[in-house]
C-alpha cells in the first residue's frame, strides 16, 4: 500500500484542527461575557459539559458506524452537522439556541473526529502510521493552542456570534475540501461480533495499554492547562507569565509529535519505549509543578508538553497497527472515549486532592499514577527474564 498523497491528508489534518479549535475556542471564552448570557457558574458548567458529554457518549457509536458504512460519509456528515450546529447560534442569538448549538457541535465532532483518525490509518501503510499520526496530532495541538487566543480575539471583536460564525465557515470549508480531496474508502468485510467479542478486544493489552496511556497524557495536559496558571498566580506571577507557560506546554506538545512519529517509522523508537518515556516525562513535569515560582511552572509546562507529545502519535499508531482494519473506526472511537475520560478525570482528581490537602499534593498524586504504568512494565519484563518483545 502506497502512502496517501498530501492533498488527501490535509483535509483530515484540518478536521483534527477543527474539533480542537471548536472545543477550546468556545470553552475558553464562555465565562467572561455576560452579554452572551453566560452569567452563572452553573450555566457555564453545563455548557462546558455538553460538548465533552456528547463526545463521551457518541464517539464509540459513530466509530462503529464508520466501519459499517465507510469513514468518509461519517467524516463529511459530521463536518456538515458541525457547520449547521454552529450556524444555529449565528442565526438566532438566544440562550436556548446556545445550548442546542453547543450540544450539536459536540455530537458532530463525535462523528468526524474518529472517522478522520480511522482514515489516517486506512489511507496509509502501517510503516507510515507514526509520521501521519504525528502530523495529525500536530495540527490538532495547533487548534488547542489557537482556540483560546484567536477565540478570545473574535469574541472581543464581535461576541460569541462571531466566533460561532467563524466555526460555521470553518466546518463548511473543511467539509467541501474533504469531499473534493479525500477518496472513497470502501468498508471492509467484517465478521459478526458479539458483545463478548468486543469486550475481549477492548480488554486486550494491544488496545488497553495505548488507550490508557492516551488517557493519562490527556489528563496531564488538561491539568497543566487548567492548574499551572493557578500555581503561577499563587506564586505572584502575572497573567502574561502564566499564559506564556501554557503556550510553552502546547508548543512543546505540537513540536514533539511529528518527530516522535518519524522516529517510530524509522525504527529509532518503539511504541512501548516511547510511551513509557512519555508517561515518565509527563510525571516529572507534574512533580516540577510542586516547585514554587516561575521555574517550577515553566519546567512543568515543558515536560508535560514533551511527554504528551511523545505519547499521542505513538499511542494512535500502536492502536492502528494492533487493530483489524475493518474495525478501525470502532477502535478509534473507543480510544477517543478513553481520552475524554482522562480529560475530565485528571482535573477532577487533582482538584479533589487539592481540596483535601494542597494543589502540590494533587500534582503529586497524578504524577505517581502516570509513573506506575512504565515502572510496573519494566518490573514485569525483568521478572519474565527478557522474554519476547511485544508491540506495546
Amino acid at each position: 500500500m502506497k502512502t496517501a498523497p498530501a492533498r488527501q491528508m490535509w483535509p483530515l489534518y484540518a478536521a483534527g484542527f477543527t474539533t480542537a479549535f471548536g472545543a477550546h475556542g468556545i470553552a475558553a471564552n464562555l465565562g467572561g461575557h455576560s452579554a452572551d448570557r453566560v452569567t452563572s457558574l452553573l450555566v457555564l458548567g453545563g455548557l462546558l459539559a455538553l460538548y465533552d458529554g456528547a463526545e463521551v457518549l457518541l464517539k464509540p457509536v459513530f466509530g462503529t458506524i464508520a466501519d459499517r458504512i465507510g469513514a468518509r460519509p461519517v467524516l463529511l456528515g459530521g463536518l456538515v452537522a458541525f457547520a449547521a450546529a454552529s450556524a444555529l447560534y449565528v442565526v438566532v442569538d438566544s440562550p436556548g439556541l446556545l445550548w442546542v448549538a453547543r450540544l450539536g457541535q459536540g455530537a458532530a465532532a463525535s462523528a468526524f473526529s474518529p472517522a478522520a483518525s480511522a482514515l489516517v490509518a486506512r489511507l496509509n501503510p502501517s510503516a507510515k502510521h507514526g509520521r501521519v499520526y504525528g502530523s495529525y496530532g500536530f495540527y490538532k495541538s495547533i487548534g488547542y493552542t489557537l482556540g483560546p487566543l484567536l477565540g478570545g480575539v473574535l469574541v472581543w471583536a464581535g461576541g460569541l456570534r462571531l466566533l460561532f460564525g467563524v466555526l460555521t465557515v470553518l466546518g463548511a470549508v473543511v467539509a467541501v475540501w474533504a469531499l473534493l480531496a479525500v477518496p472513497r474508502v470502501a468498508p471492509l468485510p467484517r465478521a459478526r461480533q458479539t458483545v463478548l467479542d468486543l469486550a475481549r478486544r477492548l480488554a486486550d493489552p494491544a488496545f488497553l495499554t495505548p488507550t490508557a496511556a492516551l488517557a493519562g497524557a490527556t489528563a496531564a495536559l488538561s491539568v497543566g492547562v487548567g492548574f499551572l496558571p493557578v500555581s503561577g498566580a499563587g506564586a505572584g506571577l502575572g497573567t502574561v507569565a502564566t499564559g506564556a507557560a501554557v503556550s510553552v506546554l502546547a508548543a512543546c506538545s505540537a513540536l514533539v509529535q511529528p518527530r516522535a512519529g518519524r522516529a517510530l517509522d524509522a525504527g529509532r523508537l518503539t511504541a512501548r519505549t516511547g510511551i513509557g518515556a512519555g508517561l515518565l516525562t509527563a510525571a516529572a513535569g507534574l512533580a516540577c509543578a510542586t516547585i514554587p515560582g516561575l521555574t517550577g511552572v515553566l519546567l512543568a509546562a515543558a515536560l508535560i508538553g514533551v511527554g504528551t507529545g511523545l505519547i499521542t502519535p505513538l499511542g494512535f499508531a500502536a492502536l492502528a497497527s494492533g487493530t483489524p482494519r475493518e474495525r478501525l473506526g470502532q477502535t478509534m472511537g473507543a480510544a477517543e472515549l478513553g481520552r475524554e475520560l482522562g480529560d475530565a478525570g485528571g482535573p477532577l482528581l487533582v482538584a479533589g486532592v487539592a481540596t483535601a490537602a494542597t494543589l502540590s499534593y494533587g500534582y503529586a498524586v497524578l504524577a505517581v499514577l502516570l509513573a506506575i504504568g512504565p515502572v510496573v512494565g519494566v518490573l514485569l519484563r525483568s521478572g519474565a527474564g527478557g522474554g519476547p518483545r511485544e508491540r506495546v
